[in-house]
């Protein structure tokens, strides 16, 4: 079992209600192997993580940003709540030593995988939203997300639209992107590539590039302000 008091004091937050904190902890896994258990496991609070995130990260960037266009805002909200960005917060908070799962998720390295300390980072924001309202969690987040707020304005990060679309297609139950090479032209010391971004059966979006990587980047930040743009 999870020592909640060392755990609550590594993450610098003290809950009114412990047992929203274990419950935040606990992988699906775990109920598999311990069905006497008699708590649920993270995914409920995940739920609500997901969206009180959305809710106070797309808030922060309306505030911090006035100049910047739905689509702008759009592209930085996905990035900051992407599962890339949520498991380097986790990882940072070392919430994949306080994880309660089963043994085959753990030794088969779940306590590092991407997924689960995304998950785990969504869950806990919605038990300390539960636990201590709307305030409380945005202090958590707004400090867990200002070194990427940072990158962004100092250009040090370039944003990936080649994951943030595969995600993107994830979450709304759309087809997943294919690239496909469509056309190679030059000689081999000045090749160019053409790729086509496909999703269903429809052709979303061409990039070119001096590489199959960098066309294939062209392609999907195409194909993410044709399509996530819309949907922001």
């Amino acid at each position: 079992m999870v020592d909640l008091d060392h755990c609550q004091k590594a993450l610098n937050i003290s809950f009114n209600n412990e047992i929203l904190l274990l419950q935040a902890l606990v992988h699906s896994s775990y109920l598999n192997e311990n069905q006497d258990f008699r708590w649920p496991s993270n995914e409920r609070l995940e739920f609500i993580g997901d969206a009180v995130l959305g809710l106070v990260v797309a808030e922060r960037l309306y505030s911090e940003f006035p100049e910047l266009s739905e689509g702008w805002l759009t592209t930085m909200r996905a990035y900051l709540v992407c599962q890339d960005t949520l498991a380097e917060v986790a990882s940072s908070l070392k919430l994949g030593d306080w994880l309660l799962m089963g043994r085959g998720e753990d030794v088969t390295g779940g306590r590092s995988k991407q997924s689960n300390l995304a998950n785990s980072l969504e869950a806990l924001i919605g038990a300390i939203y539960l636990d201590q309202g709307l305030s409380r969690v945005k202090r958590f987040i707004f400090k867990q997300i200002e070194p990427f707020l940072e990158r962004i304005k100092s250009g040090k990060v370039s944003l990936n639209y080649k994951a943030l679309l595969q995600e993107f297609a994830q979450k709304e139950n759309m087809s997943v992107p294919v690239y496909r090479v469509v056309k190679v032209a030059g000689p081999d010391h000045d090749k160019r590539f053409t790729v086509e971004v496909i999703m269903g059966d429809e052709v979303i979006s061409v990039g070119t590039g001096k590489s199959k990587k960098a066309a294939e980047m062209e392609a999907s930040q195409l194909a993410w302000v044709k399509v996530g743009y819309n949907h922001g």
